[in-house]
């Protein structure tokens, strides 16, 4: 399931000064959506590239007018279009006992070209419940609003409403986020975030970050022999993030058992600390991505993303800035599994490549047989990088 982060910027925020900050915290803070009125879409698209859907309340599903005049710029064009707003899902408009014949259920029927639809429903009441689920069933996305915000109407659709519309749980703070990402276990799908604050706007996006984020459980695997192999071409991933003291790589010669490796973040007397640098080994090796697969680090090139991993086994993404390809004299070191599986890595050899070890934080140029190093190991193969079931043997 991929979540996303909405930002509410209709004109029940305020005036556009109001809207245009929540606008620009959603942008900064790396929102997917923001939902405006369509009178705002023009002013959205001028502020910053991000998906906006846009209320509409007149029934008419279409935004586009074709300007007459050939000289005359079309109006600006929303990602999708929402109903709801004044209406039955609104509570401004007393809802029919017959569903089917509700007017924003009938604008939601329309297509118009490739716009996605939504629908909008303050959860008022069971009937407001039955409502959303009827909706779910033409909508791509259904934003549920509950008023006085209890768990259980969450629940309700979270356990009624299938994979057919991406369910968006209202909010006003990253920790309801955190709680609405969290409910039965498989929580909503979204939410649509209602805050003038930009670090709540901010916090809900970093909810979202980790509720997609695995945690991998990481072992310690017997060293078994660390051998100079001569030279090889070496590559340092350079990313543009800053890492952390105990945050490093997954890399290796073989997929199903990749190697903890430290970011330089220590200082030494001969080099200044590199917090965004990585020295990964060489060219044939693996490195984890997070999406679960893996790459080749001589495929890494600027704008991929990389696993980060932290010695407890908490994920992140960082982007590769730059790869750094030379050749340099290597270590071959060669692992033993608490499975008695053999595994090996090629590291270069440098005081400033660092390993976690039972010892704590070890150069690889002190790495001993007998010492016990970090990795993950997952007894599986892999083909272009994907986990396949099949029999691969690699030496």
């Amino acid at each position: 399931m991929t979540r996303s982060v909405w930002v509410k910027a209709d004109d029940a925020v305020g005036d556009w000064d109001a809207r245009r900050a929540r606008i620009t915290a959603a942008l900064e803070s790396g929102a997917d959506w923001v939902l405006v009125d369509e009178d705002d879409v023009a002013r959205v698209r001028e502020l910053g590239d991000i998906n906006v859907a846009a209320f509409r309340t007149d029934g008419d599903v279409t935004l586009v007018d074709n300007a007459e005049d050939e000289d005359e710029e079309p109006a600006a064009e929303p990602d999708a279009v929402v109903v709801g707003k004044d209406g039955e899902g609104d509570a401004t408009i007393d809802m029919p006992e017959d569903f089917s014949g509700s007017a924003d259920l009938s604008t939601l029927r329309r297509r118009d070209g490739d716009l996605e639809r939504g629908a909008y429903v303050r959860i008022l009441g069971q009937e407001y419940e039955q409502f959303a689920e009827t909706a779910a069933d033409e909508a791509d996305h259904t934003i549920v609003i509950g008023e006085d915000w209890t768990i259980i109407p969450l629940e309700n659709l979270i356990a009624r409403i299938g994979e057919e519309t991406d369910l968006v749980a209202g909010v006003t703070t990253a920790e309801e986020a955190k709680t609405a990402f969290e409910t039965l276990e498989i929580g909503a799908d979204s939410v649509l975030i209602d805050s003038d604050d930009p670090d709540q706007i901010r916090e809900t996006v970093e909810v979202r970050d980790e509720a997609e984020r695995e945690s991998l459980d990481l072992e310690y695997a017997d060293v078994l022999d660390v051998e100079p192999v001569g030279s090889a071409d070496r590559v340092c991933v350079d990313t543009g993030n800053l890492l952390e003291h105990d945050e490093g790589m997954l890399v290796g010669s073989m997929a199903r058992g990749l190697v903890f490796v430290h970011a330089e973040t220590a200082e030494s007397p001969y080099v200044a600390s590199r917090p965004f640098r990585v020295n990964a080994g060489a060219v044939h090796a693996y490195v984890r991505t997070p999406d679960g697969g893996t790459k080749y680090l001589s495929e890494l090139q600027s704008g991929d993303e990389v696993q980060v991993v932290d010695t407890a086994g908490n994920t992140r993404e960082a982007i590769v800035g730059r790869v750094k390809i030379e050749k340099r004299p290597m270590f071959r070191i060669a692992l033993e599994t608490e499975d008695g599986d053999h595994v090996e890595t090629l590291l270069q050899n440098a005081e400033t490549i660092k390993v976690p070890t039972r010892e704590g934080r070890t150069a690889v140029t002190d790495l001993e047989a007998g010492d016990e190093l970090l990795l993950y190991y997952e007894d599986t193969a892999r083909h272009f990088g994907e986990a396949v079931e099949e029999s691969i043997i690699e030496k």
